[in-house]
């Protein structure tokens, strides 16, 4: 089967490495053929069917990605229709679920979405797919991220890879590259935290002011990556020191959407991040520049003087758009990608044990009784809440417990125990009758990772069970990821459950927009 037909592309991660180069060299083989007219070639990248729907859903303003993925569309004979942010049903409150559905269901095969709310590509295909299934559809609709919010952009993402290939000698050793500009709204500098992973060895050098510093979380991922990872307050400040990258990637200033207290700052944040005449002589032999484009017509970070230059990379990074956007329309569309032999599938690695039962006491010693807390004959008691934190951030997060698993009805209490390191640790206390499952274990481990849940009856210790961070959390009602812009924050009114996965260093991403939150964050 082909390995790409159907698939979506809503993170830059969603195609592994090798799946990458293998587009590249398809996209090297169109460039060839297309330089040598040899139509026979070009024509067998062609979906060539008048009835294959595609879907270019812009709801936020585009010239370049749009007209880029036009003219790829254009190019394959398909069916292409077009929905602006103008003329859209979702100003009238329709849910994304509802419109793609509905679509779905008119034989449109690809749809390419930007939008401002971040994730909704990721939402979109697994609902459709769901509606596919259960409708008897003959196909798996793809969605394709065409820019989400502050998220991602992938298929630029892909175009810039194949053009740092194309100027590398097709190089997948090693890269050094600067990322230049507004690193914080940059959507096309987020999508290199994974898509750089192409390179074995990535050095990063992230040049911005601090008012447009990469987000911290991008910043960890490179380093999760194994990316070597420097920062800079400016170009001036970046060039006074002798290691410096042969590639260069700039993007356009978004000072619009920071406030007044920014904009009052505009030209010196700008001046931190736009090439200037006298830095040429600094510049290392080969250094090739890059930019998604447009330019600020009035504050372009790469000035107009550099285009007869050859620092010039991004015009040729520009054209290599619409080949790659070309290829991975034809991939997806099953046209291509029958030869291409897939990696073998990854065993997937069972859950760690993040509850742990384990055998409790035939009867609790003396001193084990937390100071304040007399025993109890049946209940719960759960133990070790936020140890170390401070006393009032632990009983600040007791009250969220409380409402979490239920206990704000019930009879007992809480208390702040200090031990002889002087570690201070948060009690809850309830009696009663209780048999947890395990569901509620599960939100007990998310809601108070390190806990320990004593269930008592006559007066000993029935079951105990130590909890850690569970490796994912979903299928919780109460839970939302905090960034207003993602699909499954409730501002957004589309229902959409919280998913949540563990990172590295103890806290959750979320698997449509990719925030990063602690696990006193993710519930309501």
């Amino acid at each position: 089967m082909n390995s790409f037909k159907g698939r979506s592309l809503c993170v830059i991660d969603d195609f592994s490495k090798k799946e990458r180069l293998y587009l590249f060299s398809k996209v090297r083989s169109l460039k060839e053929a297309t330089a040598a007219d040899d139509r026979k070639k070009i024509d067998s990248f062609r979906i060539n069917d008048p009835d294959f729907g595609i879907y270019e859903v812009f709801l936020e303003d585009s010239t370049r990605t749009k007209e880029s993925f036009r003219n790829a569309a254009n190019f394959h004979h398909a069916k292409l229709t077009e929905m602006s942010a103008d003329n859209s049903s979702f100003n009238k409150g329709e849910s994304y679920a509802d419109t793609f559905n509905t679509l779905c269901g008119y034989n449109n095969r690809i749809f390419i979405i930007r939008s401002k709310v971040e994730g909704v590509c990721r939402h979109l295909s697994e609902e459709c797919s769901s509606y596919a299934k259960r409708n008897g559809l003959p196909f798996t609709p793809a969605f394709i991220n065409a820019g989400d919010g502050k998220h991602e952009h992938p298929t630029q993402e892909l175009l810039d890879e194949y053009s740092f290939l194309e100027d590398n000698n097709w190089d997948t050793q090693s890269i050094h590259i600067a990322l230049v500009g507004d690193l914080y709204h940059g959507r096309t500098v987020h999508s290199k935290a994974d898509g750089l992973k192409l390179w074995n060895k990535v050095r990063v050098d992230l040049i911005a002011p601090e008012e447009l510093a990469m987000p911290e979380s991008y910043v960890t991922k490179m380093k999760d990556n194994g990316f070597e990872v420097r920062t800079f307050s400016s170009i001036e400040e970046y060039l006074d020191q002798n290691d410096i990258a042969t590639k260069w990637y700039f993007t356009r200033p978004q000072l619009e959407r920071m406030g007044e207290k920014i904009l009052a700052k505009a030209d010196s944040l700008r001046a931190s991040i736009t090439f200037q005449q006298s830095f040429m002589d600094k510049l290392p032999e080969g250094t090739k520049f890059y930019h998604p484009l447009p330019r600020h017509k009035v504050h372009p970070t790469i000035p107009t003087f550099l285009d007869d230059t050859p620092l010039n990379g991004w015009e040729k990074q520009s054209i290599n758009g619409m080949y790659c956007r070309i290829v991975l329309l034809a991939l997806v569309a099953g046209k291509i990608g029958d030869d291409y032999v897939p990696e073998d599938a990854k065993e997937e690695k069972p859950d760690d044990k993040w509850i742990i039962e384990a055998t409790p006491n035939s009867a609790p010693k003396k001193e084990e009784i937390s100071e304040g807390v007399r025993p109890i004959r049946n209940g719960i008691v759960i133990d070790h809440i936020c140890k170390g934190d401070s006393p009032e951030e632990i009983r600040r997060h007791m009250i969220l417990i409380r409402k979490v698993m239920g206990l704000d009805a019930l009879k007992g209490g809480e208390w702040v125990s200090q031990s002889a390191s002087g570690q201070f640790k948060g009690i809850i206390f309830r009696p009663g009758e209780f048999d947890f499952d395990h569901k509620q274990v599960k939100r007990l481990a998310a809601v108070a990772p390190g806990c320990t849940l004593n269930i008592i009856q006559d007066g000993k210790v029935a079951k105990k069970y130590r909890t850690s961070l569970p490796p994912r959390i979903y299928n919780f009602d109460d839970m939302m990821c905090r960034n207003e812009a993602c699909i499954s924050n409730d501002s957004q009114n589309e229902h959409v459950q919280a998913m949540f996965t563990r990172t590295h260093d103890g806290r959750y991403t979320c698997a449509y927009c990719g925030r990063v939150h602690t696990f006193k964050e993710i519930f309501k």
